[in-house]
């Protein structure tokens, strides 16, 4: 190979590598994963759904951790409820309409630690179709800058939601608007 050849592949490899995300990447851990919501009812207790499959993917750079790379997916058709009649309102056309909407999605691009261990992540929530800006408060249960290649690492999450902003206004007499969303997310490293 000539030295223009020797000299443009290795420039390219340099913008390639360059151009690659840094950090550790992680595998949401479905079996170690949850969310769960809870809405307002009659506006003196409240009615919970839980969202046992969660998958996904992370990638953490302990060294910039504000450049998380957080992409969540909740399989919607497997939520659970305490009532046969609130898991069929849940399901059906006027809350998650699964069978049109079969999964929600959070994209967190962009994180602020406020200690060693938590913080937030600023991105997108997908429901029904429609996208909104939310933030989440972010646990981590050890320091995201101490990790070492190979660790796991779980990360829970609080945020709130109006419920109209995606579509979901039904019963709004007998249903709060607000709901209170908690995830944990198990994350184990990929190869």
């Amino acid at each position: 190979m000539r030295l223009p050849g020797l000299l443009f592949a290795f420039l390219a490899a340099l913008l390639l590598g360059a151009a690659a995300p840094a950090g550790q990447l992680y595998s949401v851990d479905s079996a170690g994963s949850n969310l769960s919501a809870k809405v307002g009812f009659f506006g003196i207790g409240s009615k919970s759904a839980g969202f046992p499959s969660v998958s996904g993917s992370v990638r953490l750079d302990r060294e910039r951790p504000q450049d998380i790379a957080l992409d969540v997916t909740i399989d919607a058709r497997t939520l659970t409820a305490p009532d046969k009649l609130t898991l069929n309102r849940l399901k059906g056309e006027k809350f998650f309409w699964v069978e049109k909407y079969p999964s929600v999605r959070f994209v967190g691009r962009e994180m602020a630690l406020t200690t060693a261990t938590s913080g937030t992540v600023k991105g997108d929530l997908t429901a029904r179709g429609v996208t909104r800006p939310v933030t989440l408060a972010v646990k981590f249960d050890r320091p995201p800058g101490e990790l070492k290649p190979g660790d796991p690492v779980t990360l829970t999450g609080e945020t709130q939601i109006n419920r109209y902003d995606f579509g979901m206004k039904s019963y709004g007499l007998i249903v709060g608007k607000w709901v209170n969303i908690q995830l944990k997310a198990r994350m184990v490293p990929q190869a």
